[in-house]
């Protein structure tokens, strides 16, 4: 994961600090697609985005911080400049909040809107041992795929989720 430096310009200060209640944070800039996260998932966001640096595309990272109350000026803002959306959190996809800020985000920015809101979350399992966190929890890869295959197909990629997935399953049946 990133240095605290990459999240927090400084790292993290010592002294007393407040957040402003329901203000969103850009982490990272960028000019062709808004990554909106929540919690844990910034950081796969902040990778994902490094990712999709390299294949040419500028993805903006947003920190939702928060769920309510929640400023939606700087996510809307970022979704105009951008055209597209991909949000994220480490809950689980079916029922997420991220789903109702996709929809809101749909009608406050409909007409900046080049591609549908994608989102992307936990598989809707029950959340398995520690050792297969890696395919419960999203991953970069997950984002990437997602971006190609729902919102702005990147020439020459190839989405490796479905392989990686299967790949940990097998292992994990053989016990190897």
């Amino acid at each position: 994961y990133p240095e605290p430096e990459t999240v927090v310009p400084g790292g993290v200060p010592v002294e007393y600090y407040e957040v402003p209640l329901g203000e969103p944070a850009v982490r990272r800039e960028g000019r062709d697609l808004t990554i909106v996260t929540l919690g844990p998932a910034l950081y796969v966001a902040l990778d994902a985005a490094k990712t999709l640096e390299g294949l040419g595309v500028s993805a903006e990272v947003v920190d939702a911080r928060f769920i309510n109350p929640l400023n939606y000026d700087p996510i809307v803002a970022s979704v105009r400049k951008t055209g597209r959306v991909l949000l994220v959190s480490e809950a689980v996809e079916r029922g997420s909040f991220m789903h109702t800020l996709a929809s809101n985000i749909s009608q406050l920015a409909f007409d900046s809107l080049d591609a549908p809101p994608a989102v992307v979350g936990a598989r809707n399992w029950i959340t398995p041992a520690a050792e297969m966190e890696d395919i419960f929890f999203p991953q970069p890869e997950w984002l990437v795929d997602t971006v190609h295959e729902r919102i702005l197909p990147l020439p020459g990629y190839t989405p490796r989720t479905t392989q990686a997935t299967s790949e940990i399953l097998r292992r994990n049946r053989l016990g190897v």
